[in-house]
């Protein structure tokens, strides 16, 4: 085979986009649609979700300074309302794609930006939701994740430490994530590299790519 890993985001992959949270969000506290994201592209690498993902503040701290960020651009949100609907919704047809891949004996991992708080790599909010994502995670190989590696996507050496984890070069990988901005480092390193929009599109690629039908 060509490829040999395929490697998964999390959030927007194989759960739904934490975007669509923060629009319902933004609606209910009368908000710009989008405004979440305007706070955390604004100084991407040094801002409060940065700084989180990494581990390098605590909760407290990612709330004050969300909040200060969030003020700066014109309107009052508080970082702990954010993060109580980060956690998305589990997209069955990803996950039977990813035993479906694992029978034919391709190796998976998973690379995301996450943050230390709530139950596991998935963030999930109660304990019911938080089997289910355990469950997801076993499906992995390895897991990197940036609140535990200190390295956020994009940085390159995320994607590094993932193929010497799972022991392959980047062109022996496909890499799948929902943000553009994630997926050119790993193609840049040789990787495949699908940008997700959908579930139902991110099989159809990966399908093409592999010669299978998934889902």
């Amino acid at each position: 085979m060509r490829y040999s890993a395929v490697i998964f985001d999390f959030g927007g992959v194989i759960t739904t986009s934490p975007f669509e949270a923060f629009n319902r969000l933004e609606a209910d506290h009368g908000l710009p649609k989008d405004f979440v994201r305007q706070v955390n592209a604004s100084n991407g690498d040094d801002n409060a979700w940065a700084l989180f993902d990494r581990a390098e503040i605590s909760a407290e701290e990612f709330d004050r300074r969300f909040a200060c960020e969030a003020r700066e651009l014109g309107h009052d949100l508080s970082g702990h309302v954010v993060l109580a609907v980060l956690a998305g919704t589990v997209r069955p047809e990803m996950v039977r794609a990813l035993d479906q891949l694992a029978a034919l004996g391709y190796r998976l991992g998973c690379i995301t930006n996450n943050v230390p708080t709530g139950h596991g790599a998935g963030m999930a909010r109660s304990a019911d939701a938080h089997d289910v994502m355990e469950q997801i995670f076993a499906r992995f190989e390895h897991v990197v994740e940036s609140s535990k590696a200190g390295v956020r996507k994009p940085d390159p050496r995320i994607y590094t430490m993932m193929c010497e984890a799972l022991g392959v070069l980047p062109e022996a990988c496909i890499y799948l994530d929902d943000l553009g901005i994630n997926c050119k480092p790993a193609a840049a390193l040789g990787m495949h590299a699908i940008k997700v929009t959908s579930a139902e599109q991110a099989l159809a690629d990966l399908g093409a790519v592999l010669d299978l039908r998934l889902g």
